[in-house]
């Protein structure tokens, strides 16, 4: 069973992003950090006594060497990307600290969609159809193109293909495409981008944990709905696909030459087992899933990020640090991703059937300080979660489909619009 790690390796680790969790994590298992955080965190830090180095991850310019050279005068030997800006940085850091010259360009096929999609179908590794756009007629031919193939008929529904930015986390930007009407609708803004052909199969997660080009541990995330609902671990029918699932990752690790860290690939998988590629990043991974696989798993995976990317931690501590097989899971943890069904909202509505369910954890639905509901353009930007935990993967399947779509929150009336914003159910928690 995992426990906490003796700190066998005492290299200070560098910590791309300002993360209250991570800095908890590290400083719970006395493992030696700086932090590298933009300037309106200063005075967090300094109230804490937190070691840290300001910086700009958005400004590239000729200093930005000057990065390596602080750190290193703080003892730092490796840098862990927390969010997407900051990978980049971390493949530069660490081409120094390794003296390594090809990391960066390792860690750059991370922030490069489309790079990443033409590296792994170079290897080998099974991916959609894709090219790069630079303006809408480009979108207009690859449509055509996707259904010659397909060999539509007159009348028949075309097939859909997907845009999305090449270097932006997540599903940031990410359209789809039914029909020539839909990409009248596109701007220069949406340019450049790359475009795929749609997967077919259940499409799934999985948050790896590596240690000198070998697979640590292997969680798989089950998708209910992309961006809305999902748990830890997965259910034991997707389980038993882990073989054909650690094939493909392990396949995807040799091609991108990954030796330390954590990757957060998605991949499909259809009826006929039949894995596809979707892409891969290289930091924290959005939807809650560190949160669901500490309470899934039991272990920390915040810490389990920096053990794995110091080349310096032991052998002895990550085999005593990780669940050694998918009976060692303390239980199924989910949640669901609220985002109001509404325009304009008053308040929030908890049912009490949901606050009565054994599964019900907790929640933190906000109201937001004004009425209107911005428009929603990634899964990230949701108005509060619902966490669920139990010991059944189906009945946590079926909680998540059923709240997925209750509407917690409560649209303006003429009596309620005038009224102080109340929240029911006890409000979040």
């Amino acid at each position: 069973m995992p426990t906490q790690p003796n700190n066998n390796s005492t290299s200070t680790v560098a910590v791309l992003g300002f993360c209250i969790p991570m800095m908890e994590s590290l400083d719970k298992a006395n493992k030696p950090f700086v932090a590298v955080v933009p300037s309106e965190f200063e005075a967090y830090m300094v109230e804490h006594d937190i070691p840290y180095v300001l910086w700009d991850f958005n400004k590239y310019n000729e200093k930005s060497g000057d990065l390596y050279e602080q750190l290193k005068a703080k003892h730092a030997t490796v840098a862990v990307p927390l969010y997407e800006e900051t990978v980049n940085w971390a493949g530069a850091l660490n081409s120094h600290f390794r003296d390594d010259p090809r990391l960066f360009n390792r860690y750059h096929l991370f922030r490069d969609k489309a790079m990443m999609k033409r590296k792994a179908q170079m290897s080998g590794i099974q991916v959609g159809v894709f090219e790069e756009a630079d303006d809408a007629d480009d979108v207009r031919r690859f449509l055509r193109r996707v259904n010659e193939a397909e060999l539509k008929l007159e009348g028949e529904a075309e097939e859909p293909i997907h845009i999305k930015p090449k270097d932006a986390a997540g599903s940031l930007g990410h359209k789809l495409i039914r029909s020539l009407k839909d990409i009248d609708e596109l701007t220069e803004e949406d340019f450049p981008t790359l475009m795929e052909s749609h997967l077919d199969g259940q499409e799934f997660s999985c948050e790896v944990f590596i240690h000198k080009g070998k697979i640590r541990f292997l969680n798989i995330t089950e998708y209910i709905h992309l961006g809305y609902t999902n748990f830890v671990p997965a259910s034991p029918v997707l389980e038993a696909k882990r073989p054909l699932i650690e094939e493909a990752v392990q396949q995807l690790i040799d091609a991108f030459g990954i030796e330390y860290g954590m990757i957060h690939p998605e991949f499909f998988i259809n009826s006929k087992d039949k894995i596809s590629f979707g892409e891969v990043a290289a930091r924290i991974p959005g939807g809650h899933i560190f949160e669901l696989i500490e309470k899934g798993w039991g272990f920390d995976p915040m810490l389990a990020f920096v053990l794995c990317s110091d080349p310096n931690t032991s052998e002895d501590v990550l085999d005593n640090f990780f669940p050694k097989s998918y009976d060692d899971r303390k239980t199924f943890a989910g949640c669901v991703m609220v985002y109001p069904q509404h325009k304009m909202v008053t308040n929030i509505n908890v049912p009490e059937t949901l606050l009565n369910d054994p599964y019900y954890e907790k929640h933190n639905l906000f109201v937001p300080v004004s009425p209107k509901v911005a428009d929603r353009v990634a899964f990230g930007d949701h108005y509060g979660t619902v966490f669920f935990n139990g010991d059944d993967s189906e009945r946590m399947r079926d909680l998540l489909n059923t709240y997925e779509k209750v509407d917690f929150y409560v649209a303006p009336t003429p009596e309620n619009s005038a009224q102080e914003v109340v929240l029911s159910g006890g409000g979040a928690p």
